[in-house]
């Protein structure tokens, strides 16, 4: 302990062991303090932690999420059958009133026994269950709200494989696909809102002004209600799962309306958000779920029980919708898919980066076959980098590979596909159309082009991985969401060229930016019009829980973050009294009503009104002679 030992300087030598012996006390009261501020500390952690446990609770897996089971193809179902008109209906895109069959759009096996669509009573039922839900869950704390998300993190995290297993079932991707777009995102909303929810919520101090120094500013982020949200197919988990984090979180009950094309998954991911509630003591309706067809949907959209709605669609439809709120009067955070660029730069750092470039852009293309709405849907690359990337691209796509989950573990077979199917192949035509237009235009179809016919899966929807290079913004594919598997490369003669091929569209959701001149990268960011923009990345934005949403055609309003949050608050402005026995407002007799109070000139309301002019030039001129004379204004009318 020697090295422990204070220095004493010699002049007071004399009374070392005095001053070892009053260190070595204090010393003993600091250890003491500071254990018990530690133990103090620790078992706030240890009580704050055990109230916000997660529960540990169990969900029946559908039978198809079992490794033995082989299913039935739609096409194997009776001949005249009602299940089979069905989805023979659907394929075409026609949907039956009275039934809703789900099928894997990548090999066509059918998935339950079919779902009966809502109706305008189920729907009313829906949200008064919510709304009954919610006014208990409303007085909920953020720490009992936590443990909610706690309970789902850990459900997420030990259940992946079932989760992702269902969504490609439902949606036809990948498990790679699936997991970064279902679950690894999931898992990031739900911690993030775990660690940062509560300070995005709780009640905020805001400034205030000379003339109103008395009084004290705050604005606080309470819920609405019940909330609702109509979400795509595009990704059946998360986009179902993400609005009802929000939601919960913020107070609120809400209404789901998945999308039909994917209402099997729904029905399980939904039983994984009531056990997480009722595990932890609440009630299951909190958060309901209508599957339903267009007639039934405005009633849920122009329902006066529900607060707000989130829309992720289509811009055809989000008219409806709107028109549909409007009805109520109701507001709609809109997210409408985009045609997202991404500009290559070409100084010299990036172009000896094309191999890595070329890895995020194909992530960034072909994930989930294209069905993603912030895909990269144009690459626009400088004249120094344009023929390097293309030709680093072609060898790529030419060599992808398209299937099913169901792996074949036959000798030689080819193993998990690179690409998955596509929802349907309605917009097959349409896709193959806006190609061959673009080529007799002057673009190069490198590869692809055509839908795909599987020889495994003769009934998925496979469109084969296209590239189409030397593409112009004059072309329909060019302005076109294409939703699909095709890698779109542009060529641009400048930054500002590229930065005007960037904006030539009505989209304007996401963007990229390839580059490492710092002067040049900040120009692109400040000038492409876009909600989001990554910078040698792809999307990362929402990795991160970034605010998400677009301007012009893609939409308006935004979800994820704290904007996500407070989008489904009530935000109100509350002003009090600083001091409330020793100040408060009082109306000055002169300006009190009636301001008439006679005829002098002080009494007609000339010095009401000259009162007035002193008020605003006391609190408002920007010079103290200024406000002085506002003051004696000010007085010399009272």
């Amino acid at each position: 302990m020697e090295c422990l030992t204070p220095y004493i300087p010699p002049a007071l030598l004399p009374y070392a062991e005095q001053i070892q012996v009053h260190i070595h006390e204090q010393s003993q009261t600091l250890v003491i303090a500071a254990v018990s501020l530690a133990a103090i500390s620790l078992g706030y952690l240890f009580v704050a932690g055990s109230r916000e446990s997660p529960v540990t609770f169990t969900v029946p897996n559908p039978p198809e999420l079992s490794d033995d089971w082989v299913g039935t193809k739609w096409e194997d179902l009776p001949e005249g059958s009602v299940e089979r008109g069905v989805i023979e209906g659907q394929v075409r895109g026609q949907w039956n009133e009275n039934l809703i069959m789900s099928y894997c759009p990548a090999d066509g096996r059918v998935l339950g026994n079919g779902i009966k669509p809502a109706t305008k009573d189920d729907v009313d039922r829906a949200v008064a269950a919510a709304s009954k839900a919610q006014e208990q869950w409303a007085s909920t704390t953020f720490a009992e709200r936590r443990r909610v998300l706690r309970t789902l993190l850990k459900y997420v995290l030990e259940h992946q494989d079932e989760i992702v297993i269902a969504a490609c079932l439902d949606s036809g991707k990948t498990k790679v696909d699936a997991t970064f777009g279902e679950t690894l995102v999931t898992a990031e909303k739900l911690k993030w809102t775990i660690n940062h929810g509560g300070k995005a919520l709780s009640p905020e101090s805001r400034p205030t002004n000379f003339l109103m120094m008395y009084k004290k500013n705050m604005v606080t982020y309470e819920p609405l209600g019940v909330v609702s949200a109509c979400v795509s197919w595009n990704y059946p988990f998360h986009n179902f799962i993400s609005p009802v984090i929000s939601a919960i979180f913020a107070g609120n009950g809400i209404v789901v309306k998945p999308s039909e094309q994917t209402a099997w998954s729904s029905g399980y991911y939904l039983e994984i958000i009531r056990k997480a509630l009722e595990s932890c003591g609440h009630s299951r309706d909190l958060v309901q779920s209508v599957v339903c067809l267009p007639k039934v949907a405005d009633v849920l959209t122009s329902h006066p029980g529900i607060a707000q709605i989130t829309f992720i669609g289509s811009k055809p439809v989000a008219h409806k919708v709107l028109e549909s709120a409007a009805k109520a009067l109701t507001p709609v955070t809109v997210e409408l898919g985009g045609k997202d660029p991404s500009v290559i730069l070409d100084d010299s750092r990036t172009i000896s980066e094309v191999p890595s470039i070329a890895s995020v852009l194909m992530r960034g293309v072909f994930q989930s076959a294209g069905q993603n709405c912030i895909g990269v849907e144009r690459v626009i690359a400088l004249p120094g980098i344009y023929d390097s990337l293309l030709s680093t691209v072609t060898s790529r796509v030419k060599t992808l590979r398209l299937g099913s989950i169901t792996i074949d573990t036959k000798p030689n077979a080819p193993g998990a596909p690179d690409v998955g199917a596509m929802i349907s192949p309605a917009s097959f035509t349409r896709l193959e159309s806006l190609i061959d237009d673009a080529v007799k235009q002057g673009a190069r179809l490198i590869t692809g082009g055509k839908r795909f016919l599987h020889q495994t899966h003769s009934l998925g929807h496979y469109f084969t991985p296209t590239l189409l290079a030397d593409v112009t913004p004059d072309m329909a594919i060019a302005q076109t969401e294409l939703f699909a598997p095709v890698f779109l490369m542009m060529r641009a003669e400048s930054v500002a060229n590229a930065i005007e091929i960037a904006n030539s569209t009505d989209y304007a959701l996401g963007a990229s930016v390839f580059g490492y001149n710092t002067r040049v990268v900040r120009k692109c960011v400040s000038q492409i019009k876009a909600g989001m923009v990554s910078v040698n990345d792809f999307g990362s934005y929402y990795a991160v829980q970034l605010p998400f949403g677009g301007v012009g055609g893609s939409g308006y309003g935004r979800f994820a973050g704290e904007e996500g949050l407070r989008g489904v608050s009530n935000i109100k402005a509350v002003c009090v009294d600083r001091f409330p026995r020793l100040m408060a407002t009082r109306i000055p007799p002169r300006v009190d009503y009636p301001i008439w109070k006679g005829k002098g000139p002080k009494e007609n309301g000339q010095g009401a009104f000259e009162l007035c002019k002193g008020v605003v030039e006391t609190g408002y001129q920007p010079t103290l002679a200024g406000r002085a004379k506002g003051i004696f204004r000010l007085l010399g009318n009272m």
